[in-house]
């Protein structure tokens, strides 16, 4: 039976014209609860959405805008896709009715002096960021739930922490020695042209980013550290494919004496067994990429290593939606008391 709304949720998306602003529109136009009332980008205001994404042209959708000039009477929700660092000051004046959940990475990190370290400035809304929860939603359920301020996590930390957590928690491997070694699609990179995400510069390879220094590296240890009780460091590699969107993490761990990959597969599939949107695949299997293209979904493999001791554990997510916007969505639906598959029922789109 399809669930009945009784009232819409009025919606405002800032930064609309970006990568995860597109996806936050192509899920929320077909969401049965969400209005969309308001769409912000400072550099395109006054032009239609259409000009900006052809393919949601037709939709009514209302006229780029800038936020200076969103009227928030009656608007109930905010969807913030700005970039980070500019985030922080946007949420901090806005009404204290709205719900807000914000894609970037200004609300992410708890510790303020980990913030300025890691985004090179003092952070400007110190109430905002003790004040925000952490949108893993798979392991924040019941915290999101009762949140105002959701601070969406990085598409890199969703596809690490979700098969990472649990072992951690269960005590299966050694929390000292975790090697991610993640790969990325151009879009996460953004929207805006840089040199860097050319074709020419992408295409017919792929490269190493960050080494040693990007900023999910700490992102991913906050929440590793609350699953262990105590620090956690991980060695952290992302790498840009040559593939509009996509996102594999391939990690390995050291399991705790005694224990298997068998065993890590048996607590990850007990963990996610009743989760719409998170599947660990059976033992062997390998998940690709295009298995969760455009989904929302996460699959998870555990593979035994040839070295006695060693475990091999693949994630697979679309970095825009389960990274991204989808996650987003995810959140707004539990935050607003709705079933939280609502508007992210998408099969993945093959081939």
């Amino acid at each position: 039976m399809a669930f009945q709304v009784d009232k819409k949720i009025k919606i405002a998306i800032l930064g609309a014209s970006g990568y995860t602003g597109a996806e936050l529109l192509r899920l929320l136009l077909r969401h049965p609860a969400a209005e969309i009332v308001a769409l912000t980008a400072d550099r395109k205001a006054g032009e239609l959405i259409d000009a900006v994404f052809p393919h949601l042209a037709g939709f009514g959708l209302p006229r780029l805008t800038t936020i200076a000039d969103v009227d928030w009477t009656g608007i109930d929700l905010v969807f913030c896709a700005l970039p980070h660092a500019t985030t922080q000051e946007v949420v901090a004046k806005l009404p204290r009715h709205l719900k807000v959940v914000d894609l970037s990475a200004d609300f992410r990190l708890r510790d303020p002096a980990a913030y300025a370290k890691w985004y090179g400035h003092e952070h400007h809304a110190l109430d905002l960021q003790a004040e925000a929860v952490y949108g893993l939603t798979e392991i924040a359920r019941d915290k999101i739930a009762k949140a105002r301020l959701i601070a969406n996590p990085g598409c890199y930390p969703t596809s690490a922490l979700l098969p990472l957590i649990p072992l951690i928690e269960a005590g299966l491997i050694d929390d000292k020695s975790i090697i991610i070694d993640a790969k990325s699609g151009v879009t996460g990179a953004g929207r805006a042209a840089k040199e860097g995400s050319l074709f020419a510069e992408v295409s017919e390879g792929m490269h190493a980013y960050g080494v040693a220094s990007h900023r999910h590296g700490p992102e991913i240890e906050q929440s590793l550290t609350d699953a262990a009780g105590h620090p956690v460091a991980v060695t952290f590699t992302p790498h840009l494919m040559p593939m509009n969107r996509g996102m594999l993490s391939t990690i390995y761990v050291q399991v705790a004496p005694g224990k298997t990959a068998d065993d890590l597969h048996e607590v990850l599939a007990g963990r996610y067994k009743a989760e719409p949107f998170v599947t660990v695949v059976p033992k062997g299997v390998v998940p690709q990429t295009r298995h969760v293209r455009g989904s929302n979904h996460c699959l998870i493999g555990v593979v035994a290593d040839r070295v006695p001791g060693r475990v091999i554990l693949l994630s697979v997510i679309d970095n825009l939606v389960k990274g991204a916007s989808g996650q987003a969505v995810q959140n707004m639906n539990l935050i607003c008391g709705l079933p939280e598959t609502l508007g992210l029922e998408q099969v993945p789109m093959f081939p």
